[in-house]
């Protein structure tokens, strides 16, 4: 029972990060610039129907298909942000809403005409394939380079974030737009490069959920509702929250398919009320970055 329930920690951590990786550019948009991006998964689809290009159309190998997401879909990124979201910063919600949900199903169209509506995946390469012993539990490599990464991103940005130029423009342009365009920051590209950030993590984490989850033009919208979840659990605007938050919803989701099947995905709107009613701005909600 004991290495069992092991193997669910594990597989539970592994689905947690990919759910960092693609929910943290939501957390950083939303609670840093103040804008409700409903399009964010579908920036994130987009990651994997790259991915699956790149491997499958170019012949190039996992890692560099992995990188050739990462950049694409963040120059994708910089297209929205420029030509489209950057037009309603500081307007009400609903204008938000309204423009990044008509991208979200236009982006979904768009997949739907060039792939096609099927569902889509990818061939890890051998080095990722079958499971290392750790003692009395196998763990699939995959699913422990996820957590790895996972790990490695969450350091790299609550570094960059604290003791960077780029994160200390970032939090003034977040606290005081006008007095840091007095100081000659440079507010929009700041805002830009921020939003390219968020939109080639969610990218990276689009893309190495393919294997997982599968694609399919419908993947933008299934797993909204999972990144709004850790985002309103984390507290928006925390990276640190973020990450933990997508780490409880990635065990509690595991955990429940595998003991309480009949629940359903109930427990996860259990665990959000228990967690709220104690902490009702997140578990690490910080207006800062982490």
């Amino acid at each position: 029972m004991l290495v069992q329930a092991l193997v669910v920690l594990m597989d539970g951590l592994a689905y947690g990060a990919l759910l960092f990786m693609m929910s943290v550019g939501l957390s950083i948009t939303l609670g840093l610039m103040g804008f409700v991006n409903l399009a964010h998964m579908a920036i994130a689809m987009l990651g994997g129907y790259v991915m699956v290009t790149a491997m499958e159309q170019l012949g190039l190998s996992f890692l560099a298909a992995l990188g050739t997401a990462v950049v694409a879909v963040g120059v994708i990124g910089v297209i929205l942000e420029r030509g489209l979201f950057r037009f309603v910063y500081g307007a009400p919600p609903l204008a938000q809403v309204l423009l990044t949900v008509g991208t979200l199903f236009m982006l979904g169209a768009a997949v739907t005409y060039l792939w096609g509506p099927g569902l889509l995946s990818v061939q890890i390469p051998d080095w990722l394939n079958g499971r290392l012993s750790l003692g009395p539990v196998g763990v699939s490599r995959y699913r422990l380079f996820l957590l790895l990464l996972g790990l490695a991103i969450l350091g790299l940005l609550v570094v960059g974030m604290e003791r960077t130029r780029f994160g200390a423009m970032v939090r003034a342009s977040v606290d005081n737009q006008e007095v840091a365009r007095s100081l000659g920051i440079p507010v929009d590209r700041v805002f830009m490069g921020t939003f390219a950030l968020g939109s080639a993590l969610s990218a990276l984490g689009g893309a190495l959920s393919v294997q997982a989850m599968g694609l399919d033009p419908g993947f933008g919208l299934k797993y909204l509702v999972l990144a709004l979840l850790v985002v309103v659990l984390g507290g928006a605007g925390s990276i640190t929250g973020t990450f933990l938050a997508s780490m409880l919803i990635g065990i509690t989701m595991i955990a429940g398919a595998y003991y309480i099947p009949w629940a359903g995905a109930f427990i996860i709107y259990l665990v959000m009320i228990a967690v709220l009613t104690f902490r009702p701005m997140g578990l690490r909600a910080a207006r800062g970055g982490h």
